[in-house]
């Protein structure tokens, strides 16, 4: 494998095509596509200021590296990438691609990051303003995980996420095969037409959580005081614990509450078959 130490490259294309190539201490000045169609690269304690940094690539680690927010996009099309022990500044990465790895990293400026993504794991990582963020991505694991940003995992499949604080309204829409463990989710309108959804253990708030699902499962989980209006038109199983502020128009399936419901409400708008079972308890 080739080395190159303490250099720097700007303007469009400097090691396009590259393969078999380490990178040390080398700066990526502000230009366009500076390592794209490469494969088998590694990057350590890098500097990236220019956009599409790795496109079309296959293989390629990078550690301790900084991306400048004008590094936008560097990180697209690719596959079997690593990234470990990173500072991120820079918006809309990850975009189809195929095995991402990520840990022990931050993203203060996650803008549409992974769109269109499959065969993702990350651990110990933080995103913020992440809107849109996991879009049409699927095979997902993530542990110990903060996001604030709206609207995350849209479409999503076959997603697992355990120890995890998620700060988003309208997360999970749409999303399919979905199981989060030990997590707190904050924001409206959570898994509206999921599929297959299950939670174990988590803390939930916000208005009208959990409507239009098809296949709920909740193990052991907690609702917020704001947490009304849930479960309409859902099919549900397992329990919830503590109070509940109001449940509407449970499709079918039993949930039973080990505390108290505010409002139960069955009304004539009830979905077929609407023979859905609340036991409470409280």
């Amino acid at each position: 494998m080739k080395t190159i130490k303490n250099r720097e490259y700007g303007g469009e294309r400097p090691l396009y095509a590259s393969y078999d190539l380490r990178l040390e201490n080398v700066t990526i000045h502000v230009g366009e596509s500076s390592i794209k169609e490469s494969r088998n690269i590694e990057a350590e304690n890098c500097l990236f200021e220019g956009k599409y940094v790795f496109w079309e690539n296959d293989g390629f680690s990078i550690n301790n590296c900084h991306f400048t927010e004008s590094a936008r996009s560097s990180l697209w099309y690719s596959r079997n990438s690593r990234m470990t022990n990173c500072q991120v500044e820079a918006p809309k990465l990850f975009r189809r691609m195929d095995g991402i790895y990520v840990e022990n990293t931050d993203f203060p400026n996650g803008e549409q990051y992974f769109w269109d993504c499959k065969n993702i794991e990350l651990k110990n990582v933080q995103i913020k303003g992440c809107d849109y963020a996991f879009m049409h991505s699927e095979n997902i694991r993530i542990d110990n995980y903060r996001q604030d940003g709206n609207y995350a995992f849209q479409y999503a499949k076959n997603v697992e996420i355990h120890n995890a604080v998620i700060n988003s309204k309208d997360s999970f829409w749409e999303s399919e095969n979905v199981t989060i463990y030990d997590s707190e989710i904050n924001g409206e309108y959570l898994a509206w037409y999921g599929k297959n959804i299950r939670l174990v253990r988590c803390h939930l708030t916000g208005e009208q959580l959990l409507c239009y699902v098809d296949g709920l499962t909740l193990e052991d989980c907690t609702f917020g005081e704001d947490a009304n209006l849930i479960l309409e038109y859902s099919t549900v199983n397992g329990n919830i614990k503590g109070n509940v502020h109001s449940i509407k128009n449970p499709t079918s399936g039993t949930v039973t509450v080990e505390g108290t419901v505010g409002e139960l409400i069955w009304d004539e708008n009830q979905k077929q078959p609407a023979d859905a079972k609340v036991i409470v308890k409280g």
